[in-house]
Order: C-alpha cells, then structure tokens, then sequence
C-alpha cells in the first residue's frame, strides 16, 4: 500500500516530464566520455578553447561586477531613501529586461560606429577627420560588458529591493542605537543580510550572460556559445560542439555550487517583529539630485535611449520588407511561443500539484531536476536536444518506411516539434517556480472537503484548483511566451527550414550590417517584452501601500 502511494499516476507522470526534462543534458555530458575520437576537439582545444574560457571568465567578471553596483545602488536609494521621483523610479528600474542583450547591441552598434551619429557630431563639431581623435570600439568584450550590465541589472535591483525592505526597519534602529552611521549600518547590517539575494541576482544575471550568443557572436568576442555553434554549422563536429556545451555547462553548475559553498554556515533568518518596513531618509539637495542621477543614468541607458532609437528608426527608414514577410515572421514567432507557453502551463501544473499531492521526496525531487533546466543556456540545451532526436527521427522514417512503404522524411526536426521540446526544457522551470509558489498559497482544508465530497485527485485539480489559479497559470503562461519570443540560440540551431521568427531576423539581418531594418523586428520583441513588466511594474507599485 505505501508503494502504491509513492507511485501514483501523478508521480509517474512527473517522472516522465523529468526524464525528458534531463535527456538533453545526459546526452550532452555523455558525449565528454568520447573526447579522443573528435579531431574538431584536438584542433580546439590547441587554438581556441584557451580563448573561449578566458573571455568567458572576464566576460562574468565585469557583469558580475557591474550589475552588483548598479543593482544595489539603485535598490537601496528606492527602498530605504525619499526623492523626486523615487516612486516612478522604483517600477520603471525594471524595464531594460524587456530588451534582449542581442538588440541593445545593435542598438549602440548603430549609434556609436565610426559613420553613426556620435562620431559623425564630433566630427563635424571639432573638424576631426578619420584617426585624429581616439573613440572607444563598443564592439569589444568591454562593450558587451556594457551591454549585459544595461539589460540584466535588474535582476539584482528586484531581489535586492525586496531584502532591503523586508530586513530593514527595526534591525537598522537597532544598528544606529550602537553609534552606527547611515554608511557604516548598510556595509555592516544591511549588505551581508541581504547577501543571498544579491548572489541570487548576480548568479541569474551571470547565467545569462552565459546563455547569450546574439551579442557575443556581434561583437567578435570568443565564448562558449559561439564555439558551439561555429564547431555545429562551420566545422559539422556535433561531438566537439557537445563537449563545448558540457563546459559551458559546467561553468553554470559551478556558479551555481559556489555561491552555495560561499555561505558556509552563516545564516540570514529573520527573527521577531523586526521586519517591519523602514522607514524612508528624505534627501534633499546635492544628495537627491545624485539619487535621481544614479536612478536616471541606468534607466536611461538600459531602456529609454534604446527603445526610442529602434522606433525612431522603424518609422524613419525600418525593414523594406515590412508587410507580409513580417507578418509571416510575427506569426511564426507568435506560434512557437504560443505553444510552448500552453504546454508549459499544463506541465508545470501537472508537476506542482503532484508534489503538492504525493508528497514524497521523489515528487519534490523531480520537481528540483525540471528546475534546473533555466539554468542551462539554450546552446546547450539545442545541442543536447538534437543528438538524440536526429537519430530517434531517423529511426522513425526507416521504420515508417517498412511499415508504408514511404520515407515521410524528418518527422520531429522537419517542424517545429524538436524546437518546442528545446524551449520547454528551457523555460518550463519559469512556469513551474510561478505555479508552486501561487499553488502553495491554497490551504490544504480545500482538498480534504473535495475529497470529502467523493473527488479524486484529477476531479480536484480540474474543479478546485485549476479555477483558482487561473490568474497565476495566465501570468506563467506570458512570462515564457515572452522569453520564447526572445530566444536566439536554440532556434538558430534548431529552427527547420524556411522558418524564421522575429529574433532570428534581427540577427540575420544585423549581422549583415543592415541595423536600421532589423529595427523593426527588434522593436517587435521590445514591446511584447513590455507585458510582462507592466504587471510586475504594478505590484511593484502596491507593495509600496
């Protein structure tokens, strides 16, 4: 009987989900097992390899660096400080997350190259001719350390944010009651107790940056993901291009481990009534005129001076091929993501209601195992994906030809099912984390009356908790709706033939120098990416009552 409670049909339905969740990284670490027999491999690892780690390792640096300062720094002048502005400054720090890196790249691409508007100004202003004056080169690892600093800093701020408030109030009475200063009290209480979250955000900022190939690939700058995907398509070595992943792969679990192994035995719980929200130091002066400034200038950079760029370029000049193309682009866009984001709904709640059910370690388990699929970039996960599922389709038309006679040609990397399968590995964990956390919220009394009424476990879901969740399921679904419509990696690698979507034609068509028509379908992307952080820019603002 016990057995039988481990093993219900939810679980095994969770365990089915998690093993398919996993088969695309065990196919890629499985491939570390045959390095001897890539000579792709050998070539790489004497030329190149030493430079995709180098610049991977100082590429984490710097954006680590950076949105550690300017997350922090934004987020302690919003939570614990009063300004002109604050209150629109508090919601509005988190638009740049609605601009993918790719596009913030070519955005400043065009804006600050040799023949773009800045240098031409100058130019035109001091009577500068070519070589006469010295101009920093934003396609550069500096620059794509600028760019991934202007985009993910908010991960940082959000997190940060919430610390602040939650471990502020009487904790810093209780520091300044010991002679503490406003400057000491945030270095020696306020910073190392909002340090989980700070690494939070770092290490998701970091993960990102990892997973990016638009803007590395544009900038010239050697990573990981672009030696995958120049070792997949230029060199035909899937072997060496899985080894590179499993590397890849191991940079992030150990991002991961090593935050985890940072903390040793220190502990940040909060204890008493202490956590009462704090109380606002209003500035006035030079003080508050640097808070707006320092609340500004990211802002600025990271959202408002890109995005009026990309429409005023969409308006002015934009992709001459604006009409049915974009219209087949938006559509297959809006189909990948659309699919992707219903099935992860249905999914992540199959899965969160199981654990919520059974639990047992094994469901909770599976649960952590599908979690940790955004962790890996969507390289990885393509490669991890395609290896398995090229031969499982080529094993599928050998034997529909001796079933009928007929080979049907590729049945899952022909479509658009194989890249489906890829972006819910990726982006499942996204609607799982937003289905526990509402699913958590339901008092188990529920159940126990649905039971009590004669309702199985299914009745109970579909009648009881389906219903209830409809809101958090809506929100789940648009939060990986939008991050399919922005993902480049895995459909680069994995799109079929003839089918592009709005990411993949603002790549194409910015690598071939045509900045001003990709505007167009960047812009695209920018203002679906929008929804989302409207509704989270709204209970930024509630949490303010």
């Amino acid at each position: 009987m016990p057995a039988l409670r481990f093993f219900t049909p939810l679980v095994a339905i969770a365990l089915v989900i998690a093993v398919l969740t996993g088969l695309p990284v065990a196919s890629v670490g499985l491939n570390l097992l045959v390095g001897g027999t890539s000579t792709t491999w050998a070539h790489l690892s004497e030329t190149v390899l030493g430079d995709y780690i180098a610049n991977s390792l100082r590429l984490c640096l710097g954006v680590g660096c950076g949105v550690a300062v300017v997350g922090t720094a934004t987020a302690w002048l919003t939570a614990m400080h009063d300004f002109p502005g604050r209150r629109v400054f508090e919601w509005a720090l988190v638009l740049p997350l609605a601009v993918p890196a790719y596009v913030m790249a070519y955005v400043y691409t065009d804006l600050l190259q040799f023949v773009g508007p800045v240098q031409t100004a100058l130019r035109n202003a001091f009577g500068w001719a070519h070589g006469d004056y010295w101009f920093p080169d934003v396609r550069s690892l500096p620059g794509a350390i600028a760019m991934f600093v202007c985009v993910l800093y908010p991960y940082v701020y959000l997190l940060a944010r919430t610390a602040f408030i939650e471990r502020a109030g009487g904790v810093l009475e209780a520091a300044r009651t010991l002679g503490l200063g406003p400057w000491r009290a945030f270095f020696s209480v306020s910073l190392p107790l909002a340090r989980p979250a700070l690494a939070a955000g770092i290490a998701l900022a970091l993960m990102e940056t990892l997973a990016d190939y638009g803007t590395v690939a544009y900038f010239a700058v050697d990573t990981f993901t672009t030696g995958i995907y120049r070792a997949w398509f230029s060199l035909g070595d899937r072997v060496a291009s899985a080894q590179l992943a499993a590397i890849l792969l191991g940079f992030v679990l150990l991002l991961i481990a090593l935050e985890r192994l940072t903390r040793g035995r220190a502990r940040y719980h909060n204890s008493g009534n202490r956590n009462r929200p704090p109380m606002r130091t209003r500035l006035r002066g030079p003080a508050a005129a640097l808070a707006v400034l320092a609340c500004a200038l990211p802002l600025f950079a990271g959202f408002v001076l890109p995005a009026g760029l990309l429409l005023k370029m969409a308006l002015t000049e934009g992709d001459a091929q604006f009409g049915a193309r974009f219209l087949t682009l938006a559509r297959n866009s809006f189909v990948l993501a659309a699919t992707t984001a219903a099935l992860a709904v249905l999914l992540a709640l199959l899965l969160a209601y199981s654990a919520r059910v059974s639990k047992t370690w094994l469901a909770r388990g599976l649960n952590r195992i599908v979690g940790l699929g955004y962790a890996v970039p969507g390289a990885v996960i393509a490669v991890g994906v395609l290896i398995p599922v090229t031969r499982l389709d080529t094993w599928l038309g050998l034997q529909w030809q001796q079933w009928f006679g007929h080979n049907p040609g590729l049945l899952l990397t022909g479509g658009i099912a194989a890249l489906v399968y890829a972006c819910l590995v990726r982006f499942l964990a996204v609607a799982l984390q937003t289905v526990e956390a509402s699913l958590a919220k339901i008092t188990p009394s529920m159940d126990d009356a649905a039971r009590s009424l004669g309702f199985g476990a299914f009745a109970i879901l579909r009648r009881v908790h389906a219903p209830i969740l409809r809101g958090s399921l809506l929100t789940a679904g648009l939060l990986v709706f939008v991050d399919v419509m922005k993902e480049l990696p895995a459909t680069l690698v994995m799109r079929p033939f003839n089918f592009d979507t709005l990411a993949t034609q603002t790549y194409t068509l910015a690598a071939d120098e045509r900045l001003t028509e990709a505007s167009t379908a960047a812009l695209a992307i920018v203002a679906v990416g929008l929804l989302p952080l409207i509704a989270l820019s709204r209970q930024i603002a509630r949490t303010r009552k």
